[in-house]
């Protein structure tokens, strides 16, 4: 399986780099932009696309969209923090294969890149309740109901070691900066993963800069 990522986020594309090749995929290519990714699309032929939605200048939906109206033969996969209903829509409408959240556990995306490689059409179990809503043509609740985020969980102080870990700092830098000792970064380190329901720090990170996440 040849897998390209598109995502202006360098950390992300680092993660998902690391995941896959850790799982035998072949990543053929890694780009920030979407001009950039249609041009590696051209050139590497890949078999799976996974694709931001939220970028700067070309965004996700009109990189897609310019995928399928150029020919290129890859199978698009959103992957994305937004579960807006009408981003859901207007990327199946455009011809997205798939549409998967960030926030998903690892262990997940694997088997849906498989699901995806034998033309199955693959969406993350938290949206299917919006795909059922636009297959049976029925309004959004979303306007009246607030999704948590994956922050949500964490204390003030936790999310504070967040984004000291979004910055790429380590443990000892951070308890430094906050003026604590390297255990308790440590402890709260644990609390954060376990929370955000992730195993490692990249994942972590990821997740805090898909949310804006600043020191």
């Amino acid at each position: 399986m040849r897998v390209l990522l598109i995502d202006d986020h360098a950390l992300v594309r680092k993660g998902l780099e690391e995941l896959l090749k850790s799982r035998g995929i072949d990543v053929v290519g890694s780009a920030g932009s979407g001009e950039e990714g249609i041009a590696i699309a051209k050139e590497k032929n890949p078999d799976i696309t996974l694709l931001d939605i939220k970028m700067p200048g070309m965004s996700g939906l009109e990189t897609l969209e310019k995928i399928k109206a150029e020919g290129i033969e890859t199978s698009v996969l959103m992957l994305s923090m937004s579960r807006d209903e009408a981003d859901l829509a207007r990327a199946l409408r455009e011809g997205a294969q798939g549409y998967l959240l960030k926030d998903m556990d690892p262990d997940e995306l694997i088997p849906a890149l498989n699901d995806a490689m034998a033309g199955k059409n693959v969406v993350a179990k938290e949206l299917i309740a919006s795909l059922t809503n636009i297959i049976q043509g029925k309004p959004s609740k979303q306007d009246t109901i607030e999704p948590a985020t994956p922050l949500s969980e964490l204390t003030p102080r936790e999310q504070e070691i967040l984004a000291h870990i979004a910055e790429g700092e380590s443990n000892k830098v951070i308890a430094r900066h906050l003026g604590i000792s390297d255990g308790t970064v440590k402890l709260h380190v644990k609390a954060i993963l376990r929370k955000l329901g992730v195993h490692s720090r990249v994942e972590a990170a990821v997740i805090a800069v898909e949310h804006g996440m600043r020191i």
